[in-house]
C-alpha cells in the first residue's frame, strides 16, 4: 500500500512536541515526511528540513510558502500537522483547511472559543479532516477504558475523577525561564495557564472515555508562585450531560508528581484506575470482588486496544506510540476519504475540531467561574447549545 504524504509546520530543531510528531507518523509505514515549514527563522527551518530526508524544493520557508507550494503540486500532502506556538493554530489550521488539505493540530486548537466555532465551520464546509492532538486517547488502555463503559461494564456511570498535576513549575526561580514563563504570560498563553495547557488533556480524557459532554463546571484558580498572571494550579467540579459528577485537579506546582495524569471512572458496578506513566495497566474493581490488573496485549482484549498494540505483553508502548496512534486512526481515514469509502468505525475515535472547540469553551468557562468566586457555569460551545 502506497505511502500517504505528510507535512509539517512548526516542531522544528529543539521542539518538545516535533520529534514525537515525526516519529508517530511514519512509526507504522502509513507516511512518508514529504513537506515542511519547521523553524520561524527560514534558513533554519529549510536547512532542519533537508536534514531530515526532506527534498529543497519542499523544505519551505514559512508555512505560506508551504501552502502555495503544496497546493500547485499533483503529489500535494495527504495531511498537515500543524505544531507551531499556540497563538497561531487557528491562522493556518483555517487556511490550510479552506485550501482542501486535511490537518492534524496540536492543542489547543485555538486562542477562543469564536475561532474554535469557525474551525467547525470551515472543516465542515471543506469536507476535510480537522483532528487535535489529544494523544492520551489513542493509549490502547484508555481505549480499552472506553469500550468497557460503552458495553456497560461498569453500569452507569455517577463520578469521574480526572488529574493532571506535576511539579516541574514549582521553582520560583524559574520565573524568567522562556520555556516556563510563557504559559504564565496572557499574551502568549491566553486566558489561561495551567488548565488550558494541561487541565484540557485531562477533561477530554474524561469525556472520551465515557462519551459524554460537559454540561456544567465551576471552578478555582491559583497563582502560587509570586508574578504569575495566570493560574499554576486549578480544581474543577463539572457536570456531564448524562448526569455523571466530575472532578479535575491540575497543577504545576505539585512537588513529587511527574507527568501526573491519570483517570478514574467510578459506576454502579465497577471502578476503572488509569494512568499514563505506567499505560500497560488498567486496575478494575467489581463491585464485592477483588482487583483486577488489565494488561496491554494479554488475550482477550477489546479490538479498538488491540488494533493499537504493536509490542508482546509486558512490554511498553509509551507516549510516542500514543502519538502514532493518532496517526494510524488518520491514515485510515484518509484512505477511506479518497477511496470514497466508509471508514473503519475504529479508525473514527481520533479527537476532532468538536473537541478542540470544546475543550477551549471549557477553559473560558473555567476562568469565568474562578473569577466569579467559583460560580457554576455553561461549558458548552455556543453553537452547540
Amino acid at each position: 500500500m502506497a505511502k500517504l504524504n505528510w507535512g509539517m509546520v512548526g516542531g522544528g530543531e529543539g521542539s518538545q512536541i516535533g520529534p514525537a510528531h515525526r516519529l508517530g507518523a511514519q512509526a507504522d509505514g502509513h507516511f512518508a515526511f514529504a513537506a515542511g515549514a519547521l523553524d520561524v527563522n527560514a534558513d533554519k527551518g529549510r536547512a532542519y528540513a533537508e536534514s531530515l530526508g526532506i527534498a529543497p524544493d519542499r523544505a519551505y520557508g514559512d508555512w505560506q510558502e508551504m501552502l502555495a507550494g503544496e497546493r500547485a503540486r499533483d503529489d500535494r500532502v495527504d495531511l498537515v500537522t500543524v505544531a507551531t506556538p499556540n497563538a497561531t493554530h487557528f491562522e493556518i489550521t483555517k487556511a490550510f483547511l479552506e485550501a482542501g488539505f486535511n490537518v492534524l493540530c496540536e492543542k489547543p486548537m485555538t486562542m477562543t472559543v469564536e475561532e474554535g466555532e469557525e474551525i467547525v465551520r470551515v472543516a465542515e464546509a471543506s469536507g476535510r479532516i480537522c483532528a487535535v492532538n489529544y494523544c492520551y486517547s489513542a493509549y490502547p488502555m484508555v481505549r480499552h477504558m472506553r469500550r468497557m463503559v460503552a458495553d456497560g461494564a461498569l453500569g452507569r456511570i455517577r463520578l469521574v475523577v480526572a488529574n493532571f498535576s506535576h511539579g516541574h513549575h514549582a521553582d520560583a526561580a524559574d520565573q524568567d525561564n522562556p520555556r516556563v514563563r510563557w504559559r504564565y504570560d496572557p499574551a502568549q498563553a491566553g486566558v489561561s495557564g495551567q488548565m488550558a495547557d494541561c487541565g484540557i488533556h485531562a477533561l477530554h480524557l474524561a469525556s472520551f472515555i465515557l462519551g459524554d459532554e460537559v454540561e456544567t463546571l465551576s471552578a478555582d484558580f491559583a497563582s502560587t508562585v509570586a508574578g504569575r498572571e495566570l493560574e499554576d494550579d486549578a480544581m474543577v467540579n463539572f457536570r456531564m450531560a448524562a448526569g455523571t459528577v466530575g472532578r479535575l485537579w491540575t497543577s504545576t506546582v505539585a512537588i513529587g508528581r511527574q507527568h501526573g495524569l491519570d483517570i478514574q471512572i467510578y459506576g454502579e458496578t465497577g471502578g476503572l484506575f488509569w494512568a499514563q506513566e505506567q499505560p500497560n495497566q488498567l486496575r478494575y474493581q467489581r463491585l464485592g470482588g477483588r482487583t483486577e490488573i488489565i494488561e496491554k496485549g494479554e488475550a482477550g482484549l477489546s479490538a479498538d486496544a488491540a488494533r493499537l498494540s504493536r509490542v508482546v505483553i509486558g512490554s511498553p508502548e509509551g507516549f510516542p506510540l500514543a502519538v502514532a496512534n493518532i496517526y494510524v486512526d488518520l491514515a485510515e481515514a484518509i484512505r477511506a476519504q479518497k477511496a470514497g469509502r466508509a471508514a473503519d468505525p475504529a479508525a473514527t475515535a481520533y479527537p476532532k475540531a468538536a473537541d478542540g472547540l470544546r475543550s477551549m469553551a471549557a477553559v473560558y468557562a473555567a476562568v469565568a467561574s474562578a473569577k466569579a468566586g467559583g460560580a457554576w457555569q455553561d461549558a458548552r460551545p455556543p453553537m452547540f447549545r
